[in-house]
């Protein structure tokens, strides 16, 4: 692994990490570092070594050559950057990258030296997976946590599974295990529109990770590339009729499931937090 040379001071740090794969339909939740990364100009602070953790023939090394010129080669890994939101209560560790082919369990034990080291307490982990979704509802986004008490406190929806699983349910199970707070967030992108990118999904996602750090993200574009994604989404469905009647039928599933959750309380709860995030409450 990367050795820190030095741990920077950060306040009540917040390691917040997804992965590119078996973990992420639509690099929905790929797309929530990303734009994390930008929106809040996160420094690079480490790459884990990646001979550890990838097989180059499955995540191949990208070369570039220019003019006939080769300018080198980029090679899979896992990067950590540190971001300062502005007015933010905590620091936030950013983790991204392939997911590993290999020795997870050491790859996971290397992410958790790292986070103790930086004083990490917490980590919420970001994933989207393919469901029964239709794309013309809310992108529903469920959560596990350990503690499992820490679900209540930060009004998730639960989730029940039992099956294979990829490495974030791995790096769930090693923090949990060793006495920090995991937060699982998994979004359920549509399967019938399965092409990266999903906006929408990302949004959702985001969204959840504002309520767990408690903090406002800057959305930027992504509202309006969600609605954009929708609208594109209407235009495909609307040429072809079976699969139109498909939508329909998983918006009248959608929509029988969450009658009885359709309450007043519920309605203003979820504005409330609107109001929160965005800085009116």
């Amino acid at each position: 692994m990367a050795e820190l040379d030095s741990a920077p001071e950060l306040v009540e740090p917040v390691m917040v990490a997804a992965f590119e794969g078996w973990n992420d339909a639509g690099e929905a939740a790929s797309a929530v570092i990303e734009h994390l990364v930008s929106a809040w100009d996160a420094d690079e602070l480490l790459a884990l070594q990646p001979d550890d953790y990838y097989d180059f023939q499955v995540s191949r090394p990208r070369t570039t050559v220019a003019d006939g010129e080769h300018r080198g080669i980029s090679w899979p890994t896992t990067r950590v950057s540190i971001a300062r939101p502005k007015g933010a209560r905590n620091d936030v560790v950013l983790v991204s990258g392939p997911e590993p082919n290999m020795r997870w369990r050491g790859f996971a034990g290397d992410l958790l030296s790292i986070a103790r080291e930086l004083g990490v307490r917490r980590i919420v982990l970001v994933g989207a997976l393919l469901a029964d979704s239709p794309h013309t509802r809310p992108v529903p986004v469920t959560g596990t946590t350990s503690p499992s008490a820490l679900r209540g406190t930060l009004h998730l929806e639960p989730n029940s599974y039992d099956g294979p699983t990829g490495i974030l349910g791995v790096l769930h199970d090693a923090f949990g295990s060793a006495g920090l707070e995991a937060v699982s967030l998994w979004a359920a992108v549509p399967h019938y529109v399965a092409q990266p990118p999903c906006p929408k999904g990302t949004l959702a996602l985001l969204r959840r990770v504002e309520d767990v750090l408690d903090l406002t993200v800057p959305m930027g574009e992504l509202p309006e590339e969600a609605r954009a994604w929708e609208r594109g989404v209407d235009e495909l469905a609307s040429e072809d009729e079976d699969i139109a009647g498909y939508v329909r039928s998983l918006e009248e599933a959608k929509d029988a499931a969450e009658l009885p959750e359709a309450t007043g309380e519920a309605i203003a709860r979820e504005f409330e937090r609107y109001l929160k995030r965005r800085g009116r409450g």
